[in-house]
């Protein structure tokens, strides 16, 4: 699987960070090395690991960078929370935001399975 760009998740993952990108550049200037990095870090953690597993070119790195991404989206969801408890994103945002996470949260998941099943 040498073309990540050719995943699903992967452009669900790209359009996510874009978003993300989007969003925190209201963020206030004071959170710029704080919040706003932990949360643009997290985001584009979870396509840039897709590809990176994808050019591997072994199932095992895939599979590991699968799962890195993965716990990405996790963290992410997390950073988008605590922007929203902290009133940086709008409910509306937040939901949004959270709705495209548990999305690519289920499909990193599936795709796993999917894999793993293949394999055996």
């Amino acid at each position: 699987m040498s073309d990540c760009k050719k995943l699903m998740v992967w452009e669900k993952a790209h359009r996510l960070t874009l978003d993300i990108y989007q969003m925190t550049a209201t963020f206030p200037k004071e959170k710029l090395y704080g919040l706003t990095s932990q949360v643009k870090r997290a985001a584009a953690s979870v396509p840039a690991n897709i590809a990176e597993g994808s050019g591997r070119g072994s199932n095992p790195e895939l599979f590991r960078f699968l799962r890195i991404a993965t716990g990405s989206a996790y963290e992410l969801e997390y950073h988008i929370l605590l922007a929203h408890d902290l009133n940086l994103l709008t409910e509306e945002n937040y939901e949004r935001l959270n709705s495209q996470v548990m999305e690519v949260k289920r499909m990193l998941t599936g795709l796993i399975q999917h894999l793993e099943t293949k394999r055996r």
